[in-house]
C-alpha cells in the first residue's frame, strides 16, 4: 500500500514538473515554451499591427520595431514605376497621349497600369530649383480636350478654388466671405493667395505651377499627394483656360490663344483629342 502511494506521488510530482516546464517564461538565456505557440502568436510579419510583437518576435535588440516597419515608406531612390519611364520620353502631347493609352491597356500588347503620383520630378525644394523649373519646364505634356479642361475644373473646385477662387483671382471664400462661426471677415492669411490672372502669372511657364503643386508655396502646402501626374497638368490647363477667359481668349481643344507654348489643342493632333484622362489613383 505504501509503494502504491510512493509511486502515485512520484507520478504526479512528475506531471507537475513537466507541465511546470511546458510553460516556461522566456528570459535570460531561455526562449521559455509554449503550448502550441503559433495558434496565439504569428511568426510571421502582420500589417497595421504598431506595438512589439510581446514574445520577442520584434523587441527592442532587432533592428527594426514593428511600427517602422507597418508605416509606408518611400521607394529605394531611383526608382521608376512600371511605364513612367515612357512619360519622359515622349516628346510632344501625341506621343504622350500614346504613352497613356500604352498604360491603360489600349495598345497590342499591353496591359493596364494605374497611373499615380510617383512620376519622378528632377527639381528640389528650394528658391534656386523653383527658378529652374520655372525655366526649364515650358510645355504641358497633355493636349488640351474637354474632358481634359472638365476633371481639371472639378479638382481645381475641390483643391484650390477655397483660397484661389474660381476665377482664380485669389478670392476664394476662405479669403473673401467672413467666417460663420466668429463674424471675422475673411482676408486673414500670412500671404495673400496667388491672384493667378495677373500678367506675371500668366506669362509665367507651366514649371511655376507645376513646382507649387509639388512642393507648395508660402503657407500653401504640397498637393504631390493629392494629384496623380496627369491630375496636376490638367490642372494647370484649367488655370490657362481661367486666365484666357480673363483675356477674351480662347482656351480649348480647338484652339490656344493665350499662348502656343503652354498647351497644343487636342484636335490638332491625329490621336483621338475627346479620350478620357487617365486619372489613376494616388499609390
Amino acid at each position: 500500500m505504501a509503494t502504491m502511494r510512493k509511486t502515485v506521488f512520484v507520478l504526479l510530482t512528475a506531471g507537475m514538473i513537466l507541465i511546470a516546464l511546458s510553460c516556461q517564461q522566456p528570459g535570460g538565456e531561455t526562449t521559455g515554451s509554449e503550448y502550441m505557440p503559433d495558434m496565439a502568436h504569428a511568426i510571421s510579419y502582420e500589417a497595421n499591427v504598431y506595438g512589439n510583437y510581446f514574445w520577442n518576435t520584434w523587441d527592442s535588440a532587432s533592428l527594426f520595431t514593428r511600427k517602422e516597419l507597418s508605416a509606408p515608406r518611400d521607394p529605394v531612390a531611383g526608382t521608376v514605376p512600371r511605364g513612367y519611364a515612357g512619360h519622359f520620353l515622349a516628346q510632344d502631347p501625341a506621343g504622350q497621349l500614346a504613352v497613356m493609352d500604352l498604360l491603360a491597356g489600349k495598345s497590342p500588347g499591353s496591359m493596364s497600369i494605374p497611373v499615380n503620383g510617383h512620376a519622378p520630378y528632377y527639381y528640389g525644394d528650394s528658391e534656386p530649383e523653383r527658378a529652374r523649373a520655372t525655366a526649364e519646364i515650358i510645355a504641358n505634356p497633355f493636349p488640351i480636350t474637354e474632358a481634359g479642361l472638365a476633371k481639371g475644373m472639378e479638382l481645381y473646385t475641390i483643391f484650390c478654388g477655397i483660397c484661389h477662387g474660381e476665377k482664380a483671382d485669389g478670392a476664394g471664400y476662405l479669403v473673401r466671405d467672413a467666417n460663420p462661426a466668429t463674424g471675422d471677415a475673411g482676408g486673414k492669411f500670412p500671404a495673400a493667395p496667388a491672384n493667378m490672372l495677373l500678367d506675371d502669372f500668366i506669362n509665367s511657364s507651366n514649371g511655376r505651377y507645376y513646382h507649387a503643386i509639388m512642393y507648395g508655396r508660402n503657407t500653401m502646402g504640397s498637393y504631390a499627394d493629392k494629384l496623380s501626374y496627369e491630375e496636376r497638368w490638367q490642372v494647370i490647363h484649367y488655370i490657362r483656360s481661367l486666365q484666357a477667359k480673363a483675356k477674351t481668349l480662347e482656351y480649348s481643344q480647338n484652339a490656344n490663344a493665350l499662348n502656343p507654348a503652354y498647351g497644343v489643342p487636342g484636335a490638332s493632333l491625329e490621336v483621338n483629342p475627346l479620350s478620357e484622362p487617365q486619372n489613376g489613383g494616388i499609390q
